[in-house]
């Protein structure tokens, strides 16, 4: 399906959904958080972070279907930030700003990662954790982009065809394609900064240490693609 201007057309269901959910967005210190916050208040959220190639919207199904069930979803951009350290911080002052003392927290491959990385140095605000296609150290991913040191430098159509690289592989079923074509849609959305500081992330050598949570609190989702 085809939009104006060629561009691939929006599924009709994301249209239904940002007629109906607001997107959020809220400055705290120098970091500009963007957010959907769908569901009751009274219950700990479900915080979903995307992985290097996702923005809040990539989640948008999931909103829809958990919060009819009951459950509140708040799904975020990561913000520009340039280290694990300053991802722990940024990510507590967005819970603090909202009041928001507990959560569970959903994360696909860099999302993942971070959502452990947060889990392990804080433990007493992460009631469980579902991670998908996600890792715990970074170390191959610094090995493979020697370049990383230039990445600040890197005209932005690069570092999106860098990310893109492997994601249109196929063939794919039919609702496949569609939902590679999304994602493909939502990095044209990202800023060059935004892309350099999510591959930085991706590189910056770091390995999730013990988590405190139970095992039987942890989902771990290895998803083909």
């Amino acid at each position: 399906m085809t939009g104006l201007g060629g561009g691939a057309a929006a599924p009709g269901d994301y249209v239904y959904f940002k007629s109906v959910v607001p997107l959020h967005k809220i400055s705290i210190g120098s970091k500009l958080w963007r957010y959907y916050d769908f569901g009751p208040k009274a219950v700990p959220p479900l915080i979903c972070i995307p992985g290097i190639a996702g923005t809040a919207d990539v989640y948008y199904k999931q909103i829809m279907s958990l919060s009819m069930k009951g459950y509140r979803v708040i799904s975020i951009d990561v913000p520009q930030v340039w280290n694990h350290h300053e991802w722990i911080h940024s990510f507590e002052k967005f819970l603090d700003s909202m009041n928001i003392h507990h959560v569970h927290i959903c994360g696909t491959s860099l999302g993942g990662f971070l959502a452990q990385i947060f889990a392990q140095y804080r433990p007493r605000r992460v009631k469980s954790l579902v991670l998908s296609n996600t890792f715990l150290e970074t170390h191959k991913f610094a090995a493979a982009m020697p370049w990383s040191p230039l990445v600040s430098w890197t005209p932005s159509f690069l570092l999106k065809r860098y990310l893109l690289t492997g994601i249109r592989d196929g063939p794919h079923e039919p609702f496949i394609a569609d939902s590679v074509d999304f994602v493909v849609g939502q990095v044209e959305t990202l800023s060059r900064e935004d892309l350099s500081s999510r591959l930085i992330l991706n590189v910056n050598v770091a390995s999730v240490g013990s988590l405190s949570l139970p095992d039987s609190f942890i989902t771990i989702m290895d998803v083909s693609t």
